[in-house]
């Protein structure tokens, strides 16, 4: 259900913020893929043991640096995947995906939905074979490297980002969808599938919308505990957005995890804290750009 926000400024403070953060999945044009580290990328290398086979790993390159990238998936799980000389990287093209293409690990861009079969390496995982969609590629590439061939909207989002929105007052926010998870978890019900989608296809329809995400928990549990879940339940509808209902990562400023703050309800009866484990997914329109 989308519902108009309470407290604006409070959730434009949070876009302002959320524009400066570097993160994976915020709006920007980046560095050529060298540079490309927007989030850090923890755990061991593995090291060079016997290799039995490993989990395949299907989700958005979040993270990249050196040889290893982090790799999220739907749930918002994260993978640390190593990448060697032996890791075969291919792209799928044409009709039914047939041709394919061998690709270097330069291609690997933050933002590219990936599957990665991997082998076990004592405590880590090695990627034995990664596969993307041409497509995602190009795609991920001109976010990348912001060439002429830029979306529309891309041009906008990107230069209305490019100003750091130095006055919060420059964000009109269009609505917000709260969608609702059960206690500890960060996994999507049908209805806040649903519900997502729909906020997609309603923000699809604006002109140089983007979309500020942010996740919340009831008071259960300690700060800690509650600041790690509210940052996954913001994660996994990220990755929904994205990868189910086809919203651009270039249109999404960086997801923020909020713990118990800005409660909607009572944190002292079940139907409030119910209400206060949500994620909000705001539809912002820089004033700038509003009606253009």
């Amino acid at each position: 259900m989308s519902v108009m926000s309470k407290s604006p400024q409070g959730l434009l403070l949070l876009a302002t913020l959320a524009v400066a953060a570097p993160a994976g999945l915020s709006a920007q044009t980046q560095e050529p893929p060298e540079a490309d580290v927007s989030a850090t990328v923890y755990g061991a290398r593995p090291e060079p043991v016997a290799m039995t086979e490993g989990p395949e790993v299907e989700g958005i390159i979040s993270a990249r640096s050196g040889d290893r990238m982090q790799v999220t998936a739907q749930d918002g799980t994260r993978s640390v995947i190593t990448i060697d000389d032996n890791t075969r990287i291919t792209a799928k093209k044409g009709l039914f995906g047939l041709g394919k293409d061998k690709l270097a690990a330069t291609s690997l861009l933050n933002g590219l939905p990936v599957t990665v079969k991997t082998m076990q390496s004592g405590d880590g995982l090695v990627a034995s074979r990664i596969q993307l969609q041409s497509k995602d590629l190009r795609t991920a590439s001109m976010i990348h490297n912001g060439t002429d061939q830029r979306f529309a909207e891309q041009t906008a989002a990107t230069e209305a980002l490019r100003g750091r929105m130095g006055d919060i007052d420059q964000y009109n926010v269009k609505s917000t969808t709260n969608v609702n998870f059960d206690t500890g978890k960060a996994a999507l019900s049908p209805q806040a599938k649903n519900d997502l989608c729909a906020t997609a296809a309603s923000a699809q329809d604006m002109d140089n919308a983007l979309l500020l995400v942010v996740g919340y928990t009831d008071s259960t549990g300690s700060p800690e505990y509650n600041q790690v879940l509210s940052e996954k339940r913001a994660g996994s509808v990220v990755n929904y957005l994205q990868q189910a209902c086809g919203w651009k990562p270039y249109r999404m400023l960086t997801p923020t995890g909020m713990s118990e703050a800005d409660p909607l309800a009572d944190n002292t009866t079940v139907e409030g804290k119910a209400q206060n484990r949500r994620v909000a997914v705001n539809i912002l329109v820089s004033k700038g750009l509003d009606g253009l």
